[in-house]
C-alpha cells in the first residue's frame, strides 16, 4: 500500500466521492504508478499480477479526461473503447466504470456475443461515451454499420496476453487500426509475451512502462497447497470436503461435462454449486455467476473460462480439482482469490500418475509448496474447511417403470423437497415450452431461455428449441412405444394432474397420460 491518497494523484474530486462511498480511500501501487502518467494523457503500457487493481488503474483516467471535454454531444460515437477477451470480464469492467461515469453523466455500454444482438443496436443508436467490447461482437456490428469508432479518444486493452492465448490478436489488431491514430493508448497485462509486444510496438507512441512486479510473479497472499490423496475415490471425498466450507470458493475442472457433473453433484450432496463453462448460454451464465456473488451458490466449478475475468469479493478459496495444462493457467486460476490486498488460499490435488506433470507446472509458476498425502479429516484439510462433514455419496436419479410406482405429481413434489436451499438459484435451463417426443429418443430440447426449476436438473436430448431423437415427432397414439420406461426431462408444460410441470426426471407416461399431456 502506499500513503498517498487518490486525489494526490490527480483524480478528480467527484470521482475521489465515488471511491469513497465504496471504501476505497488509498490506491494500489499499480494505480499510483499509472494514474499520474494516464491522467496526463500519455500512452501507458501497465503490466502488473491478476487481482492487482488493473481495472481501476485504467477506469479512472479514462472517466477523468472525457469528462473534461465539454464537446459531447448526444447521437454520438463512442468517445473511449476497453476492449476485454471474455464476456465476463467485459461486464465486470463496465461495472466498475459505470458508477464512475455516471458521476458526470456518461453513458456506458457493453458488446459481446453470445446474445441478441438488438439491445447492443440500441444503445449504440442512442448514443454511447465508453464502449466495453469482446473483438468479435464489436467487428460483427461494425461490419453491419451499427458501429464505429472514428471518434474514440482513449483505447484500452485489458489482458492482452489473455487475448493472444485466444488467437484474438488479428481482430484486435484490426479494431485498433479504426481507432485515431492521435488517440491515446493503455495496454494492460500480465505478461508480454505471444504478439503483445507488437501491439505495444504498432500502436502505443512513446510509451511509459509501469510494472509493479515481476511478470510471473504470484499474489504474495496467496497460500499454496498440493494435496496428494492415494485414488480416484479417496480425491472425491477430498472435493466433496474443500467444498463444504461455508466461504465462496472455486473449483476448477478441465473438460466442460465434468464441470457439469461435479456442479451436479454436490448439488445433490447438500452443497448448493453452479457450474461455468462453454457449453453454457450467456443468459445461464450470468445467472449462475449471480447467484455464486449473492451467496445463493457458495460453490463455483469452473473451467478455463473463468480463469480470468471473474471476480467475486470473498473467494477464500480456489481449487484445482483437475491440474492445469500450464503454468501460466496456474496463476490466472489461483488469481480469483487473495484479490486486491486480501488472503486466500490455493489447493491443487494431485494423483500419484499426475505427480511428475503437476511439480513440473508449480516450478514454471515459480510456487514452492510441499505435496502432502491427505485425507478429508487430515488436520492440513480441516484447517482450511473447519469441521469436516461426513462424506455423503450423491445418489444417482433413477426413473420409475412405466406404469408402476408413485404417480407423477407424488413424484415431482417428492423430489422438490429433497433439493436443498440454493438449487434453484440460476441455474441452466433445463426445460421450456411443450415438445414431442422422437422416435426413441429419451428426450425434448431445452426451450430458449426458459427459467430454471433446479440447479442440475438433467438435461436430455438435443439443443434448444430441436425435437427429440429420430427428429420426427411421434403421434399421441404409439408414442410411448419407442423408448418407454426411459427417463426424460419434463418440460414447462403441464402435468397429467394439469400441475405445472418441475423440470426434473419422471417416468415414462401411460398410453393415456401422453395423449391428455400433448393435446
Amino acid at each position: 500500500m502506499t500513503s498517498q491518497t487518490f486525489t494526490d494523484l490527480g483524480v478528480p474530486t467527484p470521482l475521489v466521492d465515488v471511491l469513497a462511498a465504496q471504501g476505497k480511500n488509498e490506491p494500489f501501487p499499480i494505480q499510483a504508478d499509472t494514474l499520474p502518467d494516464t491522467l496526463a494523457g500519455r500512452d501507458v503500457l501497465g503490466r502488473g499480477k491478476t487481482g492487482s487493481g488493473k481495472t481501476l488503474a485504467f477506469s479512472l483516467p479514462l472517466v477523468a479526461r472525457l469528462a473534461a471535454k465539454t464537446d459531447r454531444r448526444r447521437g454520438r460515437k463512442p468517445r473511449a473503447l476497453v476492449l476485454a477477451p471474455t464476456r465476463e470480464l467485459a461486464n465486470q469492467i463496465d461495472e466498475v466504470i459505470k458508477p464512475l461515469a455516471a458521476a458526470y453523466g456518461l453513458v456506458t455500454t457493453t458488446v459481446y456475443g453470445g446474445v441478441n444482438q438488438k439491445r447492443q443496436v440500441d444503445a449504440l443508436a442512442a448514443g454511447v461515451d465508453i464502449l466495453v467490447a469482446c473483438p468479435g461482437r464489436l467487428e460483427d456490428l461494425i461490419g453491419q454499420g451499427f458501429a464505429n469508432l472514428g471518434d474514440v479518444e482513449i483505447t484500452v486493452l485489458d489482458e492482452a496476453d489473455h487475448m493472444a492465448d485466444l488467437g484474438f490478436l488479428p481482430g484486435v489488431t484490426r479494431l485498433l487500426s479504426r481507432t485515431p491514430a492521435d488517440g491515446q493508448r493503455l495496454l494492460f497485462s500480465a505478461t508480454l509475451d505471444n504478439g503483445v509486444d507488437k501491439l505495444v510496438k504498432r500502436f502505443l507512441r512513446n510509451e511509459v512502462l509501469h510494472s509493479v512486479d515481476e511478470a510471473h510473479s504470484h499474489v504474495a497472499a496467496m497460500t499454496h497447497h498440493v494435496f496428494a490423496p492415494a485414488d480416484a475415490d479417496a480425491k472425491k471425498e477430498l472435493v466433496q470436503t474443500l467444498a463444504s466450507g461455508t466461504a465462496r470458493r472455486i473449483l476448477f475442472m478441465r473438460t466442460k461435462h465434468q464441470a457439469k457433473k461435479l456442479a451436479k453433484a454436490l448439488t445433490a450432496a447438500g452443497i448448493p454449486s453452479v457450474d461455468l463453462h462453454g457449453n453454457l448460454s450467456q443468459p445461464q451464465r450470468d445467472r449462475n455467476l449471480a447467484a455464486f456473488g449473492d451467496g445463493r451458490a457458495k460453490v463455483l466449478v469452473a473451467t478455463d473460462v473463468a480463469a480470468r475475468g471473474v471476480h467475486v469479493d470473498g473467494v477464500e478459496l480456489v481449487v484445482h480439482v483437475d491440474p492445469p495444462v500450464e503454468h501460466k493457467a496456474y496463476l490466472h486460476r489461483s488469481g480469483r482469490t487473495a484479490r486486491a490486498g486480501t488472503a486466500g488460499d490455493v489447493v491443487t490435488i494431485m494423483l500419484p500418475e499426475q505427480r511428475r506433470d503437476t511439480l513440473d507446472i508449480l516450478r514454471k509458476a515459480k510456487i514452492s509448496a510441499t505435496p502432502q498425502p491427505v485425507t478429508p479429516t487430515s488436520p492440513e484439510v480441516v484447517a482450511l474447511v473447519g469441521e469436516v462433514a461426513p462424506y455423503v455419496k450423491p445418489e444417482p436419479v433413477v426413473a420409475q417403470p412405466q406404469g408402476g410406482g408413485r404417480s407423477q405429481g407424488a413424484n415431482a413434489q417428492r423430489k422438490r423437497a429433497a433439493r436443498t436451499p440454493g438449487q434453484d438459484a440460476a441455474a441452466p435451463a433445463a426445460g421450456g415450452g411443450r415438445r414431442r417426443r422422437g422416435r426413441g429418443g429419451s428426450g425434448g430440447g431445452q426451450g430458449a431461455e426458459a427459467p430454471a426449476a433446479s440447479a442440475h436438473a438433467p438435461q436430455g436430448g438435443r439443443g434448444q428449441g430441436q425435437r427429440a431423437g429420430a427428429g420426427r415427432g411421434q403421434s399421441s397414439g404409439g408414442a410411448q412405444r419407442a423408448g418407454a420406461g426411459a427417463a426424460r426431462p419434463q418440460g414447462a408444460g403441464r402435468s397429467a394432474s394439469g400441475a405445472p410441470t418441475t423440470g426434473m426426471v419422471v417416468g415414462a407416461r401411460s398410453p393415456r397420460t401422453n395423449r391428455r399431456a400433448q393435446g
